[in-house]
């Protein structure tokens, strides 16, 4: 059960209910009369941990899937500002490519006409290039920013009723070092028609079926997105070769939007007079363009692609389930982070957000990378507490206290972050 899921049980907070939840959480719970309804003690929701040895990742992933790989990373273990590469989060859509020689590797940009669309379409592009990835490092200026991915499912877990797809917890968001040549320039180099309005990904991932002429995944961004400074075209993370889970030799990195739009294992980009459509641009990753009844049918016309994603928070120190002394000063660390770049200020609860205290927060390494904060807490008296974590970006926007809108596909949640300690 995910620790933010909600609870049917009438009454669960009345006076007998408050005794039976201490009962389970082995504690007293200074604040209890705070919990709100609706939620269940993260101390009852830990997720079920499952291990896949997985070449070059560590075995504390916890695996949701073995076809295609999907494994996401327990909270703690990012309690840093660049995440390891045997750290980050995996989501494949199709199978790993074998037999990948990165020297003689080619990435084609152009308009022609693409494996969803078999008639050719106007032409958006002035030309149609290939590269190589040496030609890539040589022609263009080479960038390295600390940039942040996230999976658009990650937190899934935790609607209901259930959605459908990997039961993310919050564990599918990573911040690397990324080194490659800015998406822009090469655009720009291959030179944009007036009809641009998209770009498309291909990678060399086989699909699940093993039929070659399927497509597992070909998602894209608007051109205006494309050509932000910070979208990347990268065969470097942290500094080495990227994993082979994570895209190796080449892929794309568009921080902001969710990480289906960053291909993996990239080969081919198309710029569209339209908006994309391969496979997985129609059906997923789009959520209710109006809000929509918890189980309900959406139809098609009320779904739109998912752009930005919301502002987010994750604590990352301590771990829940931890342990302290009572008196001692207790330090929450965490990331936080937003689809536009900037977070202005995190807030942390001990009382189940009857209060909240403001956080110190460190300036990003460069837009688009995740920002730490950190505060030191003392408690009133031994017993059960939850930490909380709420971030708050530029605009005035707050993650919500409550899972947010339910929608048929689990996308989007970013609820405040909840862990479980104990003052002993």
């Amino acid at each position: 059960m995910s620790q933010n899921a909600s609870l049917d049980r009438r009454g669960f907070f009345k006076k007998s209910g408050i005794l039976a939840l201490m009962s389970a959480v082995g504690s007293e719970i200074p604040f209890v009369r705070n919990f709100p309804g609706g939620l269940v003690p993260v101390a009852m929701a830990a997720p079920t941990m499952v291990e896949l040895n997985i070449p070059g990742k560590s075995l504390e992933l916890v695996v949701l899937g073995d076809k295609p790989v999907v494994a996401e990373t327990p909270p703690h273990l990012l309690d840093s500002e660049v995440t390891p590469n045997d750290l980050m989060f995996i989501r494949n859509n199709g199978l790993v490519p074998t037999n990948i020689n990165a020297a003689t590797w080619t990435l084609t940009i152009g308009s022609e006409a693409t494996p969803n669309s078999p008639a050719r379409e106007s032409e958006s592009t002035k030309r149609t290039v290939t590269f190589t990835i040496a030609e890539l490092k040589s022609k263009f200026k080479n960038y390295t920013s600390n940039l942040v991915i996230e999976c658009g499912g990650n937190g899934r877990s935790e609607f209901n009723p259930p959605a459908k797809g990997n039961q993310w917890t919050l564990g599918g968001v990573g911040c690397p070092s990324w080194t490659g040549v800015r998406l822009k320039d090469v655009l720009e180099y291959v030179g944009l028609k007036n009809d641009a309005v998209y770009i498309g990904y291909y990678g060399s991932d086989p699909h699940l079926s093993g039929d070659a002429t399927k497509v597992p995944i070909s998602r894209g961004v608007p051109i205006k997105k494309a050509l932000q400074e910070d979208a990347l075209i990268v065969w470097e993370m942290n500094g080495a070769p990227l994993p082979i889970q994570n895209g190796y030799p080449l892929r794309l990195v568009i921080p902001g939007y969710p990480a289906s739009v960053s291909g993996k294992w990239l080969n081919r980009i198309v710029v569209r007079n339209k908006v994309h459509d391969g496979p997985k641009m129609v059906d997923d990753y789009r959520n209710p363009c109006t809000p929509v009844e918890p189980a309900s049918d959406v139809p098609n016309s009320n779904m739109c692609v998912i752009e930005e994603m919301p502002i987010k928070s994750l604590i990352t120190y301590p771990a829940s389930g931890a342990k302290f002394n009572f008196g001692d000063k207790v330090e929450i660390r965490g990331n936080a982070w937003s689809g536009i770049g900037d977070v202005k200020e995190v807030f942390v609860s001990i009382d189940f957000g009857a209060t909240w205290i403001k956080a110190n927060l460190k300036k990003p390494v460069n837009k688009f990378a995740w920002q730490r904060f950190s505060a030191n807490l003392k408690f009133p008296s031994k017993g059960y507490y939850e930490l909380w974590a709420r971030a708050v970006d530029k605009k005035g926007v707050s993650q919500p206290m409550v899972i947010p809108g339910w929608n048929p596909k689990g996308y989007l949640n970013n609820a405040t972050h909840r862990i479980a300690v104990k003052i002993v």
